[in-house]
């Protein structure tokens, strides 16, 4: 990191554009969306895919519901023939599908890739050379108009192509490539040069895509240059302007955004930006921003736990897990602060109806692209809190605790977690309050109890360290008897409170009761009991807390 004199900024940008290049702060719809996962991001995979991936993955694109999609080179290898070929003969392209298919402007590569698309009905060709300052000075060793001679062939030569194919709705598109590297002025002369040829006579006619082949610059930068050359463009209401971002700066999606409010109809992307170096822009998160800023985005991860699934399984690529909106763990709170909050909001939405969601920490509801709050949001470490904890054992198990019984619970969970250095998941956790605080009998078990007079008067019968003791004894009702019973076998406690509620709504459902004693030193034990029967619940309950006691000692 000596050589920072070897870099420069502010590459190309438009003197003369103003500094507030758009009219709007914010987007109001969803741009065009063009995928190119199966050409741009499959030459980005270790392995590319072969034909039967592809195909599930075109079926995947059809699933989300994209309407344009790049197939792929087909001049480059037999693989990407093969693949245009399969999708036309066997008809798999829907009637509002158009496919996209890239060529270099070279004679014969045009030339296969006209005749590899014979017989489709929506076509998308796509033609590209470079003319950054770079392409030309180092790379090709060519001036300015011998660069726009070379899209200007290839650009005739789609005329007379598309002709021979009358069946075929062709739309042309034409990447002056390595656009952010190229001088603005000469990027609208190529550009404007290709569309005089193609004469667009109707809105889409013509596509000019804009690339950031490699990200130079900060976005606001390249939509400066976007909408300089959006703005310049000959028959500019016949033409799409599209933008086909690249990640090397780390900023695709921010780019991407500021583009379309710079005059950009359209978005070329990948889903979860998977391209070249860093990666393309990300359509999922783009659209997912678009989505919670409550504008359509016109495609559909309302599953998208299967659609990363599917995705890592045909491409062998790990979305990441703090990946926005489809990472595993970008819900997730382990932070006590941030649990007790969540849960709060969402008992006060649930409440009060709120029409818009405002849940703090939740920039989404994550049910709406199929995500658990149990397991993706309420997530259980050593740094977890009591809301957080109470919330799982509510929502996932029926167990409302008493406040007071809240954070005792919530330490114990802690210190498990702690002392097994692991995350907790909601069975885990069930099964360690299970075993700490219910129905418990390992010191004192209870083998029959009789009540009479109006539940007044309790016989009871324990094993206590193995020795079967019985007691007869009054109190004021089912409970106080039960407890002063067991005070004359020998257990020295005072009852402190009582709660219960049913498991769930069903009134065949179990009961849970929640009962609190202290020692002669007043430390509290709690025990909850379950049963089908809420008297019996609370006699277990007692007993569970009393055992916990005998523990402690």
């Amino acid at each position: 990191m000596k050589h920072t004199e070897r870099y420069k900024t502010g590459f190309f940008c438009p003197e003369d554009s103003p500094t507030r290049f758009f009219n709007k702060d914010y987007l109001e719809k969803a741009p065009i969306w063009c995928s190119v996962d199966l050409r741009d991001g499959n030459q980005a995979l270790i392995i590319p895919m072969n034909l039967e991936e592809k195909l599930d993955f075109y079926k995947l694109l059809l699933q989300i519901g994209f309407k344009e999609i790049e197939v792929g080179f087909p001049a480059a290898s037999d693989t990407e023939y093969e693949f245009v070929r399969t999708l036309i003969e066997k008809d798999m392209i829907p009637d509002d599908v158009t496919i996209q298919v890239l060529t270099q402007s070279r004679d014969h590569i045009i030339k296969k890739t006209f005749e590899s698309v014979k017989g489709a009905k929506n076509v998308i060709v796509h033609l590209y050379n470079s003319t950054s300052v770079a392409q030309r000075e180092q790379v090709f060793g060519k001036d300015r108009d011998e660069i726009t001679a070379i899209a200007k062939e290839g650009a005739k030569l789609f005329c007379e192509l598309a002709k021979e194919s009358p069946e075929t709705h062709f739309r042309f598109e034409y990447s002056p490539e390595s656009f952010t590297g190229t001088e603005p002025d000469y990027a609208i002369e190529v550009c404007n040069a290709v569309i005089d040829i193609w004469q667009p006579k109707n809105p889409g006619d013509i596509i000019i895509n804009l690339p950031a082949t490699v990200e130079m610059s900060m976005p606001h930068v390249f939509a400066r240059q976007v909408a300089y050359v959006s703005e310049r463009l000959h028959s500019r209401e016949n033409v799409f302007v599209s933008v086909h971002p690249h990640n090397d700066r780390g900023c695709a999606v921010a780019a991407s955004e500021l583009a379309i409010l710079a005059g950009a109809d359209r978005i070329e992307g990948t889903l979860f930006g998977n391209g070249e170096r860093t990666g393309n822009a990300d359509i999922v998160t783009l659209a997912m921003n678009l989505y919670t800023q409550g504008i359509d985005p016109g495609l559909d991860f309302g599953n998208m736990p299967d659609i990363v699934e599917q995705y890592e399984m045909i491409t062998a690529m790990d979305v990441g897990v703090r990946q926005p909106y489809s990472g595993k763990l970008v819900f997730a709170a382990f932070s006590g602060s941030h649990q007790d909050a969540i849960a709060k909001g969402m008992a006060y939405h649930q409440k009060n109806g709120i029409p818009y969601w405002t849940v703090p920490y939740l920039p989404l509801d994550p049910e709406d692209i199929n995500r658990r709050y149990e397991t993706d949001v309420i997530r259980i470490n050593s740094q977890s809190g009591k809301g957080g904890i109470s919330y799982i054992l509510s929502s996932r198990f029926g167990y409302h605790l008493p406040e007071a019984l809240r954070r005792e619970v919530s330490y114990f969970i802690k210190r498990v977690s702690d002392k097994e250095h692991r995350e907790l998941e909601p069975n885990d956790i069930q099964n360690v309050f299970t075993l700490e605080y219910i129905n418990r009998h390992e010191t004192v078990s209870l083998e029959s109890a009789e009540w009479s007079n109006h539940h007044k008067t309790a016989s009871v019968t324990i094993r206590y360290n193995g020795e079967t003791r019985s007691a007869t004894a009054d109190g004021n009702g089912h409970i106080d008897s039960f407890a002063a019973a067991l005070h004359k076998c020998g257990l020295d406690f005072t009852f402190e409170d009582y709660a219960e509620h049913a498991l769930n709504e069903d009134s065949n459902s179990k009961a849970a009761a929640y009962i609190k004693i202290s020692d002669k030193e007043g430390t509290v034990f709690w025990g909850i009991g379950v049963h089908e029967d809420i008297a019996e619940a609370s006699v277990l309950a007692l007993i569970s807390a009393v055992n916990r006691m005998k523990k402690g000692e």
